[in-house]
């Protein structure tokens, strides 16, 4: 009997609800995370009745405020002592126009960058109490396509683009990822992987309330159609939470189940150090006692 816990962001639809449904096939205990709650119960129950697996919660959070991913990673933990898998599975482009959140951080770098990052903080205590913790954040290959960071600038106060901004959070996801992975490495912590991937271009309602202006509007929608099904889009997540293949990968980049390379134009340990010292700042005011750092750190 699989007695193992996944906790999913952004499971209420797409590619997050496609990955919740087949690992609740696998006998996982499902905990989905959503933004509004009679949404999320209502997803709850299609699990449930969809795989015949009970073993369905939730948690709602607004991914926008860190207050609210730290009362997140609280509520968790108060009702489970372990956790076998995190998937930071939810993010998004944003408007053409640049907005903050309310504590202030651009919204694009805030759910797709600092939410990840201080969850995976706040509950890195109960995934070392997993035999097999492992830790899965989808990322895009947006890192490659539009990226394009400024590092005396990583919040895009200006040439802000949403398709730039999203490329960027993207990119320094992968590197969280890799430092986080290193991390582990020089603490000796053996049981915990952290891996990164892409899911393929997938015909969801990602993106689709977003105005990227008229011409970007467009062309997404003239290529919807081509896109994968969230099932499909859904594999490589499913394939990183349960394949023993990967047990001991970590640091990794995958696209289709196998490992890919990461774009290397902006990487630099410079670089990299600069974006950790990015998220480390922002989120000082909501993290728990865990040591990210290691000794020497970049």
């Amino acid at each position: 009997m699989n007695d193992k816990i996944v906790l999913i962001t952004g499971a209420t639809g797409g590619i997050g609800k496609a990955a919740a449904i087949a690992l609740a096939k696998q006998g996982f205990t499902v905990v989905i995370h959503g933004r509004n709650l009679q949404k999320t119960e209502q997803v709850c129950e299609e699990i449930r009745t969809a795989t015949g697996n009970d073993k369905i919660d939730l948690i709602v959070a607004n991914l926008f405020s860190l207050k609210d991913v730290r009362n997140m990673a609280n509520s968790f933990k108060q009702k489970y002592k372990r956790l076998d898998v995190l998937v930071n599975n939810a993010g998004g482009i944003m408007g053409k126009d640049r907005e903050t959140t309310i504590d202030g951080v651009e919204k694009t770098m805030a759910v797709n960058l600092l939410a990840p990052f201080l969850l995976t903080a706040l509950l890195l205590d109960i995934l070392k109490n997993s035999n097999d913790g492992r830790i899965i954040n989808v990322s895009s290959n947006s890192h490659k396509l539009n990226a394009k960071p400024d590092f005396d600038d990583l919040s895009l106060e200006k040439g802000y683009n949403p398709l730039r901004a999203y490329g960027n959070a993207k990119l320094f996801l992968i590197w969280i990822t890799q430092h986080l992975s290193q991390t582990f490495n020089q603490q000796g912590i053996k049981n915990i992987t952290a891996n990164a991937l892409h899911p393929g271009a997938v015909a969801t309602n990602f993106g689709v309330e977003s105005n990227l202006g008229a011409v970007l509007n467009f062309i997404a929608k003239l290529a919807r159609p081509l896109f994968k099904t969230p099932e499909q889009g859904a594999d490589t997540i499913v394939y990183l939470a349960t394949s023993g293949e990967v047990k001991h990968s970590s640091g990794k980049y995958f696209v289709n189940r196998k490992q890919a390379s990461v774009a290397e134009k902006y990487y630099s340990e410079k670089n990299e150090k600069a974006v950790w010292d990015y998220c480390m700042e922002n989120t000082k005011a909501f993290k728990s006692p865990v040591n990210l750092e290691h000794p020497g750190s970049k």
